[in-house]
């Protein structure tokens, strides 16, 4: 499984840069996007870290960004960046659950310091079993989380096979594989963590 990563967020080029080189000289792994939209096309819900995203953004603001990573299930601890000014807004970030707010142009010890308090407030959030879990999660080939996910939304081998036009021999060796690697006692044991890591079930 990757390491915790420092998810950057601004339509500011300078800023992305200079925060993302900061960032790294200090350690952490880092993926930077100039929109939310980017940002949440690329991350799923076992992706562990943080995310630092500017507050006034076209298109989706950091707000929303926030918001909607709520909604998609991915507990990414949350770091609004703001002007001069914002502060209302970054409140309100705040009261939504985010980490914390920090001004610009901000100092660098300031940042950092932000970062690793996200950092150990992602990793205290996940219970051992669920941190166990993810970890399983990344072992599985792309194949078999089509086939967790399809298995999730409760469809038999048949459907599985038709979904995924595969054999339903084949269907039930990835299954096994699948119960195998993540250490379910069962299906109703698999699909609850599942759900709690934020597998998306397979539509039929």
């Amino acid at each position: 499984m990757p390491d915790p990563t420092v998810f950057v967020v601004d339509d500011d080029e300078a800023v992305r840069d200079s925060l993302s080189l900061l960032l790294e000289t200090a350690g952490h792994r880092v993926e930077a996007f100039d929109s939310g939209p980017k940002l949440l096309a690329a991350v799923t819900p076992e992706r562990r870290g943080c995310v630092v995203a500017d507050v006034r953004m076209p298109g989706m603001d950091g707000l929303e960004l926030q918001q909607e990573l709520l909604t998609r299930q991915i507990r990414l601890p949350i770091i609004i960046m703001t002007g001069h000014g914002d502060v209302p807004i970054a409140v309100r970030a705040m009261k939504a659950g985010a980490v914390d707010f920090v001004e610009k142009p901000f100092a660098e010890e300031s940042i950092l310091e932000t970062v690793r308090i996200a950092l150990a407030q992602s990793e205290r959030a996940r219970s051992p079993a669920e941190h166990a879990f993810q970890e399983r999660l990344a072992e599985l080939t792309q194949r078999e989380r089509e086939v967790l996910r399809a298995m999730v939304a409760g469809h038999p081998n048949k459907v599985i096979a038709h979904l995924l036009q595969i054999s339903p021999r084949t269907v039930e060796i990835h299954r096994a594989r699948v119960m195998e690697k993540t250490g379910a006692r069962g299906l109703s044991h698999l699909v609850r963590l599942a759900l709690q890591a934020g597998i998306e079930p397979e539509e039929g």
